[in-house]
């Protein structure tokens, strides 16, 4: 446990589902806990216990990415953890692919339907499509223009042009529209829809004033903090000040408040949280500046070992440029720093 966890609170300690079984964390609420092929590698998932026009049965908040080792956990689920019952609804909390990734495949298999902003329900289906700000010749393109230079990473990113079909192969036709304030009612608790900006289009978290339960997805995680990046697609965008501003959010619900995450624990201190996440971007806007003070002007790639000490992988380093981009932004938005264009290349530099 390092140092900014060790101030949040984890009720359950170390305990945490095993694959194919699920853990109680309040009434009628389970945890579930599947595995994913990368660095982050897990995510989790949630059942309500719920009721919909008298029939009785569960709803599904997010899904995890389409892999046979995940449809095979979620069929060990269904004949051993749901008492019997169906799945009557699925939530998603938001487009990327280990939260959307088997939502087609669930809502067929269960004749249930989807409940997603329409935002990110758009985005997704734009996605399974094209190309996505992970791959193709545009996300190539738009790296490029901040300075990464390795053919080979450029050629590896031009090849990952079906990187966001291949985990979501499909999404159903129609979907029922989830927007900021919006109150549903699950399984006799009403939860809130709390939308969030910066890492999705819009991200819908949940939270329920009765259970003091916070569904947060990934918008507050306990242990690392959430990926803010500019993409090709929204190449001007402000993600960072999105994000900052979407977790204030979250400020005004109660400090007891358990929160459910998308990745880590559950845990409690979520003011304390927050303060620690804008702590993390304050730092991060220094360094950055700091760095274009020094060193003149600099673009995203400059700026990766500034950002991240650790190596990155491919698929990190698209992560960390959008990242990247994002710190720059908001000091270029915030009129910090400077944009020039040189050679179809942006780079930054202090005042």
């Amino acid at each position: 446990m390092n140092a900014l966890e060790s101030q949040l609170h984890y009720p359950l300690g170390d305990q945490m589902p095993e694959p194919g079984t699920t853990i109680e964390v309040a009434d009628g609420v389970r945890w579930i806990r599947m595995a994913l092929p990368f660095a982050l590698d897990h995510i989790n998932l949630w059942l309500l216990r719920d009721e919909i026009d008298g029939k009785a049965g569960w709803t599904v908040v997010d899904c995890c990415i389409s892999r046979d080792e995940a449809r095979a956990q979620w069929e060990r689920i269904f004949a051993t953890q749901l008492d019997g019952l169906p799945i009557l609804r699925v939530i998603v909390t938001h487009m990327h692919p280990d939260h959307i990734g088997l939502a087609h495949w669930l809502c067929t298999r269960w004749q249930a339907p989807l409940w997603i902003s329409a935002t990110d329900y758009h985005v997704a289906r734009l996605n399974t499509q094209g190309t996505s700000g992970n791959g193709g010749e545009a996300a190539a393109n738009f790296f490029h223009s901040h300075g990464l230079t390795d053919p080979e990473a450029l050629h590896q990113v031009r090849n990952r042009s079906n990187y966001y079909a291949d985990m979501v192969p499909d999404l159903p036709r129609q979907y029922v529209r989830l927007l900021d304030g919006m109150v549903l009612r699950v399984g006799g608790r009403d939860w809130r829809c709390i939308s969030g900006y910066g890492h999705a289009p819009e991200h819908i978290a949940l939270y329920s004033e009765q259970a003091h339960l916070l569904i947060g997805g990934d918008m507050m995680l306990p242990r690392i903090s959430t990926n803010v990046s500019v993409y090709d697609n929204e190449p001007e965008a402000n993600a960072l000040q999105l994000f900052l501003d979407s977790i204030d959010k979250f400020k005004p619900l109660p400090e007891d408040t358990l929160t459910l995450p998308a990745h880590g624990k559950p845990f409690q201190g979520l003011h304390v949280r927050i303060a620690q996440l804008h702590d993390h971007h304050r730092r991060h806007l220094e360094n950055v500046m700091e760095a274009c003070a020094v060193h003149g002007p600099r673009t995203a790639a400059d700026l990766l070992p500034v950002l991240f000490t650790r190596k990155l992988d491919l698929h990190q380093t698209t992560f960390a440029m959008g990242e990247a981009v994002a710190h720059l932004h908001k000091l270029w938005f915030d009129g910090k720093l400077l944009r020039d264009r040189a050679d179809h290349v942006y780079s930054f530099r202090t005042r």
